[in-house]
């Protein structure tokens, strides 16, 4: 496995909801990102965002490990929940709270904190890596 692979399972096998989106929280790129952190938000979830859009490879490695192609992807608890629109009816009909509860207990509503994690290497649209 790939160490930008064993990072994207390390993140998804030990937090407890995870976004991978374009962008991050604070400056979102994609309106489906926008629609299921939305989702996650009004449920209460406490969200850890990636943001794909660092590097190409991670969407790629992304892919091959849930075998969904699109962005955004969220799990919960190491289970693929889906992207933005099956987020979106889960949230519509109750099921996604309901699946949070159940997967992370009562009081995840109480931490609702949300952070951002980067896998990958930081890359320009040129290929060089960004200094930091």
């Amino acid at each position: 496995m790939s160490e930008i692979k064993d990072h994207i399972k390390d993140v998804i096998d030990n937090e407890p909801v995870v976004l991978f989106m374009k962008g991050t929280p604070q400056f979102i790129m994609c309106g489906n990102s926008d629609r299921a952190l939305r989702a996650l938000r009004e449920a209460g979830a406490p969200v850890t965002a990636v943001n794909i859009l660092l590097d190409p490879a991670i969407r790629q490695e992304l892919a091959e490990l849930s075998g969904w192609p699109t962005i955004p992807q969220v799990f919960v608890k190491g289970e693929l929940i889906g992207g933005a629109d099956i987020v979106q009816e889960l949230a519509a009909s109750g099921e996604l709270e309901q699946k949070l509860e159940s997967a992370l207990g009562g009081e995840y509503r109480t931490s609702g904190e949300e952070r951002v994690v980067e896998v990958g290497e930081p890359r320009n649209p040129f290929g060089s890596v960004f200094t930091r």
